[in-house]
């Protein structure tokens, strides 16, 4: 996972959330079709794909202070590092589960920001990363991440609190966007910790936009909002449409 450099102004024990949730992670299993989980797809538009969204339109739709009341603030909106400037990790072990990783943090898009919100009611937060493709890009990296999660079972990493082992199950998703898809990776955190490292993630393209969510909790699966990912991705579908 790209590294995430934020300030979180939640309460004091948030230091200890920032090992958690920015533990690189990745992939998932093979789709179940009778649970028809892992993915959900609305009629793609037949239109030419429109121009892709710049840096300053994606932090311009993304959430500001007050639209999020279930998160402490500010929240900030955040750009990725430069190129070779923070701390990278070697590709995960099992290099058909890598897209995963790739698609979730926007990795080969022409401009991405991100988002971490501090929950009220969930000590561990969420984040939401937002990427704009060139063409029909987005297509094709969604193509990829769906590929990785049809034969992705689990996959071994490293992370900014060292090696993992991760596992995946794959979750029917919201019906937004021109396709979505919802995963949660699972890594156990040893004995002394509460209960597994349990990660939720949803996908969702529309139009040349892949925006990701994703719920971090421990020992119990939470869910991102499905309110505040409508709303995201709606911004996202009217700013290509004008």
């Amino acid at each position: 996972m790209q590294p995430r450099t934020t300030r979180l102004t939640a309460p004091a024990s948030s230091a200890a959330v920032i090992g958690l949730l920015f533990l690189a992670s990745a992939c998932a299993p093979p789709q179940d079709p009778k649970a028809a989980a892992g993915t959900a797809s609305a009629t793609p538009s037949a239109k030419a794909p429109a121009r892709p969204l710049t840096t300053a339109s994606l932090k311009g739709l993304a959430f500001k202070d007050g639209e999020v009341p279930q998160a402490y603030e500010p929240i900030e909106v955040q750009e990725p590092q430069p190129e070779g400037s923070g701390r990278s990790f070697p590709p995960v072990s099992v290099p058909a589960c890598q897209p995963l990783v790739d698609v979730r943090t926007g990795k080969g898009s022409s401009a991405h920001v991100f988002q971490i919100f501090n929950w009220k009611e969930n000590l561990m937060g969420g984040g939401s990363t937002l990427a704009s493709y060139e063409s029909d890009q987005a297509q094709q990296r969604f193509a990829e991440l769906k590929q990785a999660l049809s034969t992705c079972r689990s996959y071994e990493g490293e992370g900014y609190v060292g090696p993992f082992k991760a596992t995946v199950t794959t979750e029917t998703p919201p019906r937004v966007g021109d396709e979505a898809v919802a995963f949660r990776e699972i890594i156990p955190m040893g004995p002394e910790q509460p209960g597994d490292r349990n990660e939720q993630f949803i996908v969702v393209r529309t139009g040349n936009a892949i925006a990701t969510f994703s719920e971090l909790s421990v020992g119990k699966g939470l869910s991102f909002p499905s309110e505040l990912i409508s709303r995201q991705v709606e911004r996202l579908q009217n700013a290509q449409r004008s």
